[in-house]
């Protein structure tokens, strides 16, 4: 079993300094319900899972489920239930207080919505996705990178199995979760979007140019885009606008979060499918991305590139320290000119150029090539 220990102390120090409620939200399938469960087993009286008719049946009046328990209780799927968030509030004020709550729940807009109002000053959020490369140790790296982090396509016991798993993920969330959610939108329409979005993986985002593609109007494509991010699907990764003479890119760039999902979307089938691929590049770089804001954990990210070809793939701000981050799949990166342009005009306190060797060397002053394999080993050491 992969442990997932920091996870676990985060949730922990969450729930001892805020007054009742954790709120662990991230994609479907991630783990969150595992995790959940090294805290309160399925089977104890505070455990209530709402895709389970029985537990349903027990809210069916919650004040009186509710109010008698005492420890720890965890409540998950809690966006097929929103009116509970209420009275979780009435809960959390009570004095002394009997109880804290862990909720658990798939990210949607109306989640995030109902808890930051009903919920305003008791509650505090941990984001959650699949298996990031510090849990699964840098011997998997090749595999985590071409299956992607949710746990059951990751430890599936052959490609075939692991293929088969996303295959099924992608028609369970377009043709149940997507309706759960809300949202009336077409399930083939959804996925051709999706699809076309992977061969936009790690590329300027341009609404209007995908909205010709699809022959759907520029709105309809945003919505679905947002739709998207909002469900941890994809992101969109905002460029930073330095105040500078240079003309700057001012539009997003656009990732699709997990790698084993972008490969099922264009076609990836096996290792050697991965490494022939002309996305091949892309789908590396969107994989360090991911894998450096796990490790890091920034205050803020963004991407650079200027008009004239200077570029940085990810700053990261953390603490108000600015750090340039560089996706390099070789097998011995060298300095550019780029680099270079970045540190100075970006008041960068380094530059990392991330690769997938075996050993960090210096390419420059605050300008270092480092592996991937670090994150696994020393995720802190990025921030140094």
């Amino acid at each position: 079993m992969i442990t997932r220990a920091a996870l676990q102390n985060t949730i922990q120090r969450k729930l001892e300094t805020n007054r009742v409620v954790a709120l662990l939200i991230g994609p479907r399938q991630c783990g969150k319900t595992t995790l959940a469960r090294q805290f309160v087993l399925p089977t104890s009286a505070n455990y209530f899972d709402l895709e389970d008719p029985f537990s349903l049946a027990r809210l069916d009046e919650p004040m009186t489920a509710l109010q008698d328990l005492t420890g720890l209780v965890v409540i998950d799927e809690i966006q097929r239930r929103p009116e509970l968030f209420p009275v979780l509030r009435v809960l959390a004020d009570r004095t002394p207080l009997p109880a804290r709550f862990l909720i658990l729940g798939s990210a949607s807009p109306e989640l995030l919505r109902q808890s930051s109002e009903s919920l305003a000053g008791r509650i505090s959020t941990v984001n959650m996705s699949g298996f990031s490369l510090e849990e699964v140790g840098k011997e998997a790296q090749n595999q985590h990178w071409r299956r992607g982090g949710y746990p059951l396509s990751f430890i599936a016991p052959n490609e075939e199995a692991s293929l088969e798993w996303r295959k099924d993920f992608v028609r369970t969330f377009l043709e149940r979760d997507i309706p759960q959610f809300g949202f009336d939108i077409p399930s083939t329409s959804l996925f051709r979007f999706w699809s076309l979005l992977a061969h936009y993986h790690g590329q300027i985002w341009n609404a209007a140019e995908a909205a010709r593609a699809l022959n759907v109007g520029e709105t309809t494509a945003r919505r679905y885009i947002d739709l998207l991010q909002d469900l941890f699907m994809v992101r969109l990764l905002q460029p930073w606008y330095a105040n500078l003479s240079k003309r700057q890119v001012k539009s997003p760039k656009v990732y699709i979060r997990d790698t084993g999902l972008l490969h099922y979307l264009l076609g990836i089938r096996t290792e050697q499918d991965l490494l022939l691929h002309p996305r091949s590049g892309a789908s590396w770089e969107g994989y360090v991305v991911e894998e450096v804001i796990k490790a890091t954990a920034p205050d803020e990210v963004y991407f650079w590139e200027t008009h004239s070809g200077a570029e940085l793939d990810l700053l990261l701000i953390k603490d108000g320290k600015r750090i340039g981050v560089e996706c390099k799949r070789m097998d011995a990166p060298h300095l550019t000119r780029s680099m270079h342009t970045a540190l100075i005009d970006l008041e960068l306190a380094k530059v990392m150029v991330i690769y997938p060797g075996p050993h960090p060397y210096p390419l420059a002053e605050n300008i270092e090539a480092i592996p991937l394999a670090h994150l696994a080993e020393k995720p802190n050491s990025l921030l140094d």
